[in-house]
């Protein structure tokens, strides 16, 4: 044996010839010297980078946790509001909540309730107004049900009347501030914040008509890439709003043009955009008033007590009186005929053709006074992108099965005509959970709203596809209320809201993506700069 056991690891054995090769034993003892004065070094080194490692690794999972922490959605905060619609047919009351963080966003407000209060509308009540606040003590009770207890003091109501009382204060100012104030003194009684009670006008009636149904819609946020950070896809285009009530009927749609009517021209601006917005709202043309116009224009046609009405399926009879037909100031201006009788009977004759005639006669298109109008005078530029028909628009339609089809104009014509032709007696026992007074009047309306449409508005067979008959949108009712609430508790800025370029699943899910990419970066440099040891010098 050549040299030192503890010194060197390497054994020789001497051979048979005796040739020891001292050069080679001493090259292999210096290599195993120098070996184990360097292997510490090594080990010094990975160490090191195993430490660095598990803190660089510790280090991403914290900086994970803190991104998903820290941007973890707050506990819902959410917050109620209550609008009383008094329509001149009836009263509703809808409960809407938001998420508080998110009030300033669109389409985030949703509708939680609806409670149709019993009986007629509050201005059926001019002879007891003491009646019209009472009326509503029921759906307030239950709206009290629906809202936690202890958001009952920041809750606002409000409550907008609409044509029925614009007609009473029309008719009798005295009696409808009675009215008014007996539904705020009901009000005013709940545990909610009560904000107000009202006669909207009709322009606001159609104005908040037409931001409800475009909030629902999303149509005032254009739609942006999936980082919010490119220019928008596509541009979001409105939609007009076709409200039809009992005493009146609003449109109201963006235009391009000039709107030559100060009256019925409004500025929005909306989300940072602004809206140029023609409207009108046509007193007396909600279907209720305009079945009292054509009935006057009919009464003429009386004989021996008996008022043959084309407008009433076959068979139907109803007795009414010259005093209540001409109770309502819409009518109250015309002509009473000495030969009409005191008391008559309506009878049905269910001729589409004949009662389309009558009721087209209601419109005035033969006058106007600018470059274009709609009727009775009234300017109205070109329509102008897509509608949305609500209210009674949509019932009717829905009814008459045509509303969720895609109905050309001859094919709602059509059904129209074969549900005026249709036996009184077979329309009651194919539907007899319906009222008696609504279901005998879908012949009249079905044939007012197309001529309404058509001889009114302009609409033709090539655009007739533009309109989308709506009763809810993503579970809350079109109309006027939303818009109403909206605007009075200043939930649609004028500016867009400032937003983070990324939303929370994203930024989180980038975050995680980064950081493993990260960790698998710098483990793949850490093998690459401690080599396997199957490759250090001299084990193999």
């Amino acid at each position: 044996m050549f040299g030192n056991e503890k010194d060197c690891p390497v054994f020789i054995t001497r051979n048979k010839r005796k040739t020891p090769k001292p050069v080679w034993r001493l090259e292999m003892a210096d290599t195993h010297k120098w070996d184990k004065v360097a292997k510490p070094k090594k080990t010094w080194k990975r160490k090191v980078l195993c430490i660095l490692g598990v803190f660089f690794a510790l280090a991403i999972v914290a900086l994970i946790i803190t991104a998903v922490m820290q941007n973890k959605p707050l506990p819902k905060n959410i917050k109620y509001g209550i609008v009383l619609d008094a329509g001149s047919s009836h009263t509703s009351l809808y409960v809407y909540n938001w998420p508080a963080e998110k009030e300033n966003d669109t389409g985030v407000v949703k509708q939680v309730e609806e409670c149709k209060v019993e009986g007629n509308g509050i201005s059926h009540y001019f002879q007891e107004p003491v009646k019209a606040g009472l009326s509503i003590d029921a759906c307030v009770t239950r709206a009290q049900q629906v809202i936690p207890a202890n958001q009952h003091k920041e809750t606002p109501i409000y409550l907008g009347a609409t044509a029925g009382m614009r007609l009473l204060r029309l008719n009798n100012h005295t009696v409808a501030d009675e009215v008014l104030s007996s539904v705020e003194n009901s009000l005013r009684s709940s545990p909610f914040d009560f904000q107000g009670a009202r006669i909207i006008t009709g322009q606001e009636e159609g104005a908040y008509g037409w931001i409800t149904i475009n909030y629902l819609l999303k149509n005032f946020v254009e739609e942006s890439s999936v980082l919010n950070l490119l220019p928008s896809f596509r541009k979001t285009e409105t939609s007009g709003a076709l409200d039809l009530g009992g005493a009146s009927t609003q449109i109201t749609f963006v235009s391009d043009e000039d709107i030559e009517t100060q009256e019925n021209t409004l500025h929005f601006r909306l989300y940072g955009k602004s809206y140029n917005v023609y409207t009108h709202s046509y007193l007396c043309y909600g279907k209720d008033q305009a079945l009292r116009l054509q009935l006057v224009k009919n009464i003429v046609n009386t004989r021996n007590g008996t008022m043959w009405d084309p407008c009433f399926n076959p068979g139907y009879r109803r007795n009414t009186s010259t005093s209540e037909l001409y109770s309502s100031p819409c009518v109250s201006q015309h002509t009473r005929f000495t030969t009409t009788p005191v008391n008559f009977e309506i009878k049905g004759t269910g001729d589409y053709q004949l009662c389309k005639a009558n009721i087209q006669s209601i419109f005035n298109v033969s006058y106007c006074p600018y470059s274009q109008c709609s009727f009775n005078g009234i300017f109205q530029p070109v329509l102008q992108g897509k509608f949305g028909a609500f209210s009674a628009f949509y019932f009717v339609m829905d009814f008459l099965k045509v509303a969720h089809e895609k109905a050309t104009l001859e094919d709602v014509k059509e059904r129209v005509q074969s549900h005026c032709s249709r036996p009184w007696d077979q329309v009651k026992a194919d539907f007899p959970k319906i009222k008696t007074k609504y279901l005998s009047e879908y012949c009249f309306s079905g044939v007012y709203i197309l001529s309404l449409l058509e001889l009114g508005y302009g609409f033709n067979a090539d655009n007739w596809k533009e309109i989308s008959f709506l009763g809810k949108i993503s579970g809350s009712d079109a109309g006027w209320t939303l818009g109403y609430m909206l605007n009075l508790t200043n939930m649609i800025p004028a500016e867009l809201p400032p937003s983070p370029p990324l939303s929370h699943g994203v930024y989180v899910g980038l975050m995680v993506f980064f950081s493993v990419l990260l960790l698998f970066i710098v483990l793949i440099c850490w093998l690459g700069f401690r080599k396997p040891r199957c490759l250090q010098k001299g084990i193999i």
